[in-house]
């Protein structure tokens, strides 16, 4: 077993994708911390939702550093502002929306998903939200099986 070197990310750096209408910043790698996790930083504008999906590898939390959004899983409806935190278990079908602008941290257990986003989105060539475009969602779908991601169709309401 290899010992692990530290990482750090500071205020400006990570690597920065354009993905599903928003920027998301990998400021934690898996490679940088094993395997072991994975935190992005992702802003998001009003109203920009994530599919519905489950993920059959990785636990996700999200910690809301500005603005608010409703977060989804199975019958649940969970209201987040500024400092919330929420934690979406693996196995359990979710998604979320954002209700106004916002800005989050995406801490997934163990890694893999930033992978995902790497691979899904595209280099984000400035510090900027993305021109709006509709998602290819079969390219999307694909890719995620990929990552043990199933992509179940639109968030509920």
């Amino acid at each position: 077993m290899s010992l692990l070197q530290v990482a750090a990310a500071h205020a400006g750096q990570g690597t920065p994708y354009w993905f599903l209408n928003a920027l998301t910043i990998v400021k934690l790698s898996g490679e940088q911390t094993g395997g072991t996790f994975a935190l992005l930083e992702e802003t998001l504008p009003a109203g920009r939702a994530s599919p519905f999906h489950l993920h059959h590898n990785e636990d996700e939390s999200f910690y809301v550093l500005e603005g608010e959004l409703s977060f989804f899983s199975g019958s649940d409806k969970i209201r987040a502002t500024t400092g919330s935190t929420i934690f979406l278990p693996r196995e359990q079908p979710h998604g979320f929306r954002a209700d106004t602008a916002a800005k989050i941290l995406i801490l997934t257990t163990p890694s893999g998903f930033d992978a995902f986003v790497a691979e899904a989105g595209e280099p984000a060539t400035e510090l900027r939200l993305p021109e709006p475009r509709e998602p290819d969602f079969a390219r999307l779908t694909q890719t995620a099986g990929k990552y043990g991601i199933d992509i179940l169709g639109p968030l509920p309401e």
